[in-house]
């Protein structure tokens, strides 16, 4: 298998030496993920037009979504990405375990958002009707809904992306999840 390289500023098109320079700004770094997306001329930014699109979910419900989809697919540097911002949006770590798991013991409408993004994600896309019934009960709308499935293929396009380059993580690695808390 060929390697992939994180490009640097010096490696990437003009148009995405721009975005490497707001990113630098924004977040301190270049997540090497993005850097990644700039091996395209039109995919950073495309991405990042795409996540950062107006929603009707909060930043902590979408990282609800972003780490039960990211655990699904298996990617370690989503995984530590989203563990690190889901600690940045107030979750402690054993809620984030259970995030990942697809499950919150602790809040009921966020249970029915991770139960929602895993049974998407693992069922690619055909939702098993107890767990949109529990999603709707939970109190959510049709626009969640949306949002929701929306934000799921955002997340599955980056967890692609590394599983298939597998460039190297530059958060802290998130934990393995221990087999009891997947069940």
């Amino acid at each position: 298998m060929s390697t992939f390289n994180v490009p640097t500023r010096e490696e990437v098109s003009t148009n995405n030496q721009v975005i490497f320079d707001n990113l630098k700004k924004a977040v301190g770094f270049v997540p090497n993920l993005f850097a990644t997306y700039a091996h395209s001329e039109n995919a950073l930014k495309n991405y990042l037009d795409f996540a950062n699109a107006k929603t009707s979910l909060k930043a902590k419900e979408k990282e609800v979504v972003n780490l039960a989809v990211s655990q699904v697919n298996n990617c370690e540097y989503c995984l530590s990405a989203h563990t690190a911002i889901g600690k940045m949006n107030g979750f402690d770590d054993d809620q984030i375990l259970q995030l990942r798991a697809g499950r919150a013991s602790f809040d009921t409408k966020l249970d029915a958002l991770a139960r929602l993004a895993r049974n998407i994600t693992e069922n690619r896309g055909n939702t098993d009707a107890d767990v949109l019934e529990n999603f709707f009960e939970a109190g959510w709308t049709k626009e969640n809904l949306i949002d929701t499935i929306t934000l799921v293929g955002d997340k599955t396009i980056s967890n692609y992306i590394n599983n298939t380059t597998k460039i190297p993580v530059d958060f802290p690695v998130a934990p393995e999840l221990e087999v009891e808390l997947a069940l």
